[in-house]
């Protein structure tokens, strides 16, 4: 049965959810083939990119969970240190101390702690029966804010926030009483004052900006501005493809990049969005039915936060550009051109992908 399963499961890929992620991509790709000002050099760096990431999901979905675990305070240790060594030696860019040159290219460490975090703290919770003591609670919020104070510094709060929130959905899902989360919203209420004066200058003009655009529309609120004229002037069937006018009369920002689902909204319009929605819905309902699936506890808590964390991925970006949520920086999930990202978003659904095909594997 073993040998019979492992050939129609040819390479340990879920084919359901790896021809969801292909089918972003290649929207991805069309949007940013317009957005880019048909620049045919950004699209295959972005495919080099995306193969890149096909090789990690290849590779981590060939590799049982039983052996994962034994790794992931390796990984972990590994990525605190990367982390650090990025603040002493990092690279600077835009005010922002987060890159570390290799030479033929740049590594951004962060992006480790997207996948380290929520298997460290699943790691950790595992180890013992759930839900969680309140001291093993507050052992995990060490191992999640560790990472995300020394993000911080770089300072990276879009960065930071995704990676505490995946470590957070890690207990949710052990188990923590909505008491604890309730009473923690509670208290961050409270301190909101305090958290307002340890933000950068930068960080309290995107918040000031959220609650009113209109009060530097020629600066800090210029970016939103021509975001939501873009999404609005798409209405229902949108202007077509390569006919947005905001991102080729170059109104919009970081058009290929975070603000490019006001571009795919411009031309593709609200039928458009709603097609992007619905593919997006497919992928995370076959991660959510993996983490059910699961056959131990921590193969079912890393891949149910890795599922939750890739929508809030989804959910901040298209938020930010449709000005429901300040601009934090993160880039729509296969849509948006990106190396890094990419490669950890793809890295993750391999570990997903490991985690359902040899759960059926051991089954038979």
């Amino acid at each position: 049965m073993q040998t019979s399963w492992h050939n129609n499961s040819f390479l340990h890929l879920d084919y359901l959810l790896l021809s969801g992620l292909v089918l972003l991509f290649i929207i991805g790709l069309a949007t940013l083939y317009s957005a880019g000002g048909q620049n045919i050099d950004l699209i295959f760096r972005q495919i080099l990119r995306f193969l890149v990431g096909f090789g990690g999901l290849l590779l981590l979905a060939q590799i049982r969970t039983q052996k994962i675990i034994g790794f992931v305070p390796w990984i972990y240790m590994f990525g605190i240190l990367v982390l650090i060594l990025v603040l002493v030696i990092g690279e600077s860019t835009n005010g922002s101390q987060r890159w570390v040159n290799l030479g033929l290219f740049r590594f951004q460490p962060s992006e480790i702690m997207k996948l380290a975090v929520p298997m460290m703290v699943t790691w950790y919770l595992t180890s013992k029966p759930l839900p969680p003591t309140y001291g093993r609670l507050l052992g995990a919020l060490a191992i999640i804010f560790i990472p995300v104070l020394l993000i911080m510094k770089q300072p990276d709060l879009g960065t930071s926030l995704l990676i505490a929130s995946s470590g957070v959905f890690v207990l949710l899902l052990a188990g923590l009483s909505w008491k604890i989360v309730f009473g923690f919203l509670t208290s961050m209420a409270l301190a909101a004052p305090v958290l307002w004066g340890l933000l950068h200058e930068y960080q309290k003009d995107r918040i000031r900006t959220f609650l009113d655009p209109e009060r530097d529309p020629l600066g800090n609120g210029y970016h939103i501005i021509q975001s939501k004229i873009a999404i609005g002037s798409g209405g229902f069937s949108g202007k077509g493809w390569l006919n947005g006018t905001q991102s080729h009369l170059q109104f919009l920002p970081e058009r290929s990049t975070d603000f490019i689902f006001a571009v795919y909204s411009e031309e593709l319009g609200l039928i458009g969005v709603l097609v992007l929605l619905t593919i997006y819905f497919l992928v995370l309902s076959r991660g959510m039915y993996i983490a059910l699936k699961a056959q131990d506890s921590f193969a079912r808590l890393l891949a149910g936060s890795l599922t939750l964390t890739f929508f809030v991925y989804i959910f901040v970006n298209m938020s930010m550009v449709s000005g429901l949520l300040p601009v934090v920086g993160l880039p729509l999930p296969l849509i948006s051109y990106g190396g890094t990202s990419l490669v950890t978003l793809m890295a993750g659904f391999g570990l997903i992908m490991a985690i359902h095909t040899h759960r059926r594997l051991l089954s038979n």
